[in-house]
């Protein structure tokens, strides 16, 4: 299983992949150790914000189980369609409106494919010391004369 972890702090964001089963098991808002993910991630805390699965579908917190289910969603989490009747205007939000998803459990299985992080705690290095390639500022486009 080769999990995309994507670590986010201060606006900016890493990616690394790993293949530990360690992290399985884990529910969204748990921390875990930075190694769990990578060993060049010693000392840091990493805590679970978010996840999908492969073929995309989110995991939604406070959903028992690593399954998918469907569920009704008021505006608000997952809520980007508007409803049948309005045609192409701007979305405005019409109370009552409830659609049915379909989501993921809080809980991290072998289905996961990426996990969304965030940094509670950092270690010796910075991440800029560990992803070099990653993050590189834009290089100014040189005008044509």
């Amino acid at each position: 299983m080769s999990l995309k972890v994507n670590l986010s702090e201060k606006g900016k964001s890493w990616k690394v992949e790993s293949n530990s089963e360690t992290i399985i098991g884990k529910k969204i808002g748990d921390t875990f150790e930075g190694l769990e993910v990578s060993e060049n991630l010693s000392g840091y805390t990493l805590k679970i914000t978010g996840a999908t699965d492969s073929s995309g579908f989110p995991h939604k917190e406070g959903i028992q189980g690593p399954e998918m289910k469907r569920i009704i969603l008021t505006y608000g989490w997952g809520m980007h369609k508007r409803p049948r009747k309005a045609g192409k205007k701007a979305r405005q939000n019409i109370d009552g409106l409830r659609l049915r998803k379909t989501v993921r459990g809080q809980q991290i299985s072998e289905k996961t494919a990426q996990l969304n992080c965030i940094i509670v705690k950092h270690g010796d290095k910075t991440l800029t010391e560990i992803f070099p390639e990653q993050n590189k500022p834009k290089e100014q486009a040189v005008p044509a004369q």
